[in-house]
């Protein structure tokens, strides 16, 4: 089940059950299946206390993911600054929509096992990201 929560901050306008067609497409592409997948769309501020508190890091992100994943199966909760988003999409120059529809995937990507900080790992990650963007672009996604 995939849900979308919000904390502090208005529910961003997205289409749930794309969204949801999509993360399950995109999972699916790693061999996959979704189990508990939990948005939460926070402020700044809660992103802050989040990060802090979990995981020791006093600064600012977009998003932060808590991975509770089988082999086979991703779970987990993602918290995703949506303040954070809408000032990386002004700085990028790219529509909100696109920087928050990135960072969701990225988010998944992550429970399939992608990682970004690594030599070489961000240039994997951004084009998993946006091989995912086109699946949502092109509405290919698999039966549910």
């Amino acid at each position: 089940m995939i849900s979308f929560q919000n904390i502090n901050i208005p529910m961003p306008g997205i289409d749930a059950t794309t969204v949801r067609r999509w993360v399950i497409t995109v999972a699916a592409s790693y061999g996959k299946r979704v189990a508990d997948i939990a948005y939460v769309f926070v402020d700044d501020d809660e992103i802050l206390r989040v990060n802090r508190q979990y995981l020791g890091h006093d600064y600012y992100t977009d998003i932060i993911t808590f991975d509770d994943s089988t082999p086979h199966t991703i779970a987990g909760d993602l918290f995703i600054s949506l303040d954070t988003v809408r000032s990386n999409a002004e700085a990028l120059g790219l529509p909100y929509q696109r920087e928050l529809h990135r960072v969701i995937i990225h988010g998944i990507l992550h429970l399939c096992g992608l990682n970004d900080k690594g030599p070489g790992e961000r240039e994997i990650m951004e084009a998993a990201e946006n091989a995912a963007l086109d699946i949502l672009d092109g509405r290919r996604f698999i039966s549910s």
